[in-house]
Formats: C-alpha cells, structure tokens, sequence
C-alpha cells in the first residue's frame, strides 16, 4: 500500500501512522513488521493486548469459550479506549485493519471508519481464512473470494465494500477435487485436515489464489475510495451519487490482471 500511494495508484493519500498491539520484542514476526514500518520512516504505535489486565483479559477469554461473556467485551472496551487515547493526535479519515486479529468494540467501531478483509465473498464462511478454507471444501463450493467490509463489534458481519471472487474449478482445480474426493471415500473431512492440515494440495491451492487476489483488492478498494468511486457515509458503503450500495462493488476484473501478476511471481 505504501508503494501504491507513492506511486500515485492510490491517489492524495498518505499513511499518517501504523498500529500494532504488540509491543517491540513480543514476537519475532511483529519485530519484522515493524523494522518494516522503520524502513518506510513511518511512525508506529504500539500497545500490547497481551500484557494489558492480562489476567482479566485470559479469564474473559475463558468465559467466551463457554459463551458470551460481560467480562471480556468490558476488556476489548477498556483495551479501545486506551487505544484511542494513543492515537487522539492524529486526524485520520480512514482505519484500514490489517492482520488485527482482536475484536474491536462498539466505541471503536462508532468513533472511525474501519475496514477489514475477510478472506471471503459476501455472505460466505466466517472465521480464520484456514477456517474459511476448510468451510470450502465441506462445502464443496465452486467459487471463492475475498471482500472489504465495514468493521463492527459482530466479527466478519459489517456491510462488504468491495469484493472479487475466483472459480474453484476447471483444469488447475479439478485433479485436486478429484483427489480429496478420493480421501473423503475411506475417511471423513476432519481426519484428513488432522492429517494433512495445510499442506492438503487443494487447501494449498486455494490458498495462493485467495493471496494473488487479496493484496490487489486491498490497494484496489483504498484507491477507489480516493477517488470517490465509492465513500462511507454515516456508517454505510454509497457510490459516487450518493446512494447506499448494497452487496459491495466487484472488482473482479479490475484486479484480475494484477492477480494474474502476482501469481507468476
């Protein structure tokens, strides 16, 4: 995205900072992110949800296991707010999650704008994008994707922005439908991904395409609210002449040679 934004495909934008709720020296992959965000010379604010009320937030956590739980939203709210306070400096337009793997509140939600992806199509399977995939193949589905959507408090459920969608059959999928099916025949859906896990070629497959199309429809979308072709009004998606759009935009095409690129990478 920064590179789209210098480049002028994402037009009169810029990055006015990167969050991350990991702290400097948490994990070995969030140092890597942020020597990265170092690189681009943006500034990075962190705050770790590991380490705040960490005992309130672990028995929140457990309670949720069992069922709604008071104490843990009364948590992700105390958690926003500080957030919040940390980044009251900035005059942010737009809040764009990125591999935000916490449930943000109600006060969050209301106060800006965010956006999310979700490694699906619009009213398709919720979760992890490995949950996602796996909800594919039980499904037997013929078509994937990824979308935009709106962040509220109800997790994957906010109105879609934008969306593409890719087949999931033809010759480079077939042989690997054909293959599962085969397993499915001497055992169940659930002891092939205990066994196989992510390394099931049709899982693997599915995997690369949602990648070639996910990054694109990311720099897409932010490029297409820059230049107003869609906007967020009062907490709902609307085209350019003011009316609400419902089921998000497709972008199918306009991102499909990029993916195209992105795979033979």
């Amino acid at each position: 995205m920064y590179r789209s934004i210098c480049s002028g495909e994402i037009p009169e934008s810029e990055i006015s900072f990167v969050f991350c709720s990991r702290n400097r020296g948490e994990s070995t992959e969030s140092d890597l992110f942020a020597e990265i965000v170092d690189s681009f010379k943006l500034p990075l604010v962190t705050f770790s949800s590991a380490t705040f009320q960490a005992e309130r937030r672990e028995k929140g956590l457990q309670e949720e296991r069992k069922g709604r739980s008071k104490l843990i939203q009364q948590w992700r709210r105390d958690y926003d707010r500080e957030v919040m306070r940390r980044l009251g400096e900035y005059d942010i337009h737009l809040y764009v999650l990125a591999g935000y793997m916490l449930i943000v509140g109600e006060e969050m939600c209301q106060k800006y704008d965010l956006i999310n992806l979700h490694p699906a199509l619009p009213g398709g399977p919720k979760g992890t994008w490995q949950e996602v995939i796996w909800q594919l193949l039980e499904n037997r589905a013929s078509e994937a994707g990824a979308m935009i959507h709106l962040v509220t408090p109800e997790l994957d459920q906010g109105s879609p922005l934008t969306f593409c969608r890719f087949s999931l059959r033809g010759e480079d999928f077939d042989p690997l439908w054909q293959d599962l099916e085969k397993k499915l025949q001497v055992r169940p859906l659930h002891e092939v991904r205990e066994q196989e896990g992510e390394t099931n070629l049709l899982f693997r497959k599915i995997r690369r395409q949602e990648l070639a199309q996910e990054f694109p429809l990311i720099v897409t979308t932010i490029g297409a609210l820059a230049r107003g072709e869609i906007a967020i009004k009062n907490k709902q998606v609307v085209t350019s002449s003011g009316e609400v759009l419902q089921g998000g935009y497709d972008l199918t095409e306009k991102i499909g040679q990029k993916s195209i690129i992105n795979i033979s990478h």
